[in-house]
């Protein structure tokens, strides 16, 4: 399973890249206005520039479209594949983005599709041609709902139509969200920065390493 981190944050991205185990990013507006407080992000070239500090970093950063029509989207994507190789342009789950992701995929531009919340505007997605699809599950279960249940019915529906759209589970809130999307076989999780800082650690692990270096210091008295 692929793992993505959620932020807009360069200096989380560049933390969680130096584990080893980083395989790209996933921003969005909320975490865009969150970093940048003070409004820069709107200024001219500043979001660009995020972007291509983060590409450096990762093979696959997704880029979200604020335009709500097809031509505004296809405008924004074109331009935003044009920064780097490893953007990834990513379109909400209407109507109007779906047109634009069929455009992107003809025009070889990979997209995410963002805001999915049911297996039907999965299959859209996917046969509209994104390379990969973004359920919210935490927004589900916010609302009441189950939000793995719907990871395992996407999952299960591709096994029957084989579709070459990757799962990438979104809205992760806690450690348990991504062991259960990749016992479910999801391909990719994206993860805040601060449930990350919680997935190398465990008590065990930490109880043993302090009775392993006790140890030692005894026996290093001996000898």
């Amino acid at each position: 399973m692929k793992l993505f981190i959620d932020t807009a944050n360069i200096d989380h991205v560049k933390e969680i890249a130096s584990w080893g185990i980083l395989d790209g990013v996933t921003t969005n507006p909320t975490l865009v206005a969150k970093e940048w407080k003070d409004g820069s992000a709107g200024s001219p070239h500043a979001f660009e520039h995020a972007v291509l500090a983060m590409c450096e970093l990762v093979p696959c950063v997704s880029a979200q479209v604020t335009a709500e029509d097809c031509a505004g989207m296809k405008k924004q994507g074109e331009e935003y594949a044009r920064w780097h190789k490893h953007v990834v342009v990513k379109v909400p789950m209407t109507t109007e983005g779906l047109k634009a992701l069929k455009y992107f995929r003809s025009k070889g531009i990979r997209t995410n599709t963002t805001l999915v919340f049911s297996l039907n505007q999965a299959i859209l997605a996917a046969k509209a041609g994104a390379n990969i699809i973004s359920p919210f599950i935490g927004r589900l279960d916010d609302a009441g709902e189950e939000g793995m249940d719907l990871i395992k019915d996407i999952m299960t529906a591709w096994e029957q139509y084989h579709f070459d759209t990757e799962v990438l589970v979104a809205s992760i809130r806690h450690p348990r969200h991504v062991a259960q999307a990749a016992m479910l076989g999801a391909h990719i999780c994206t993860i805040p920065y601060e449930v990350f800082l919680k997935l190398p650690n465990h008590p065990l692990t930490d109880s043993g390493l302090k009775k392993f270096l006790e140890d030692w210091k005894k026996v290093g008295k001996k000898l």
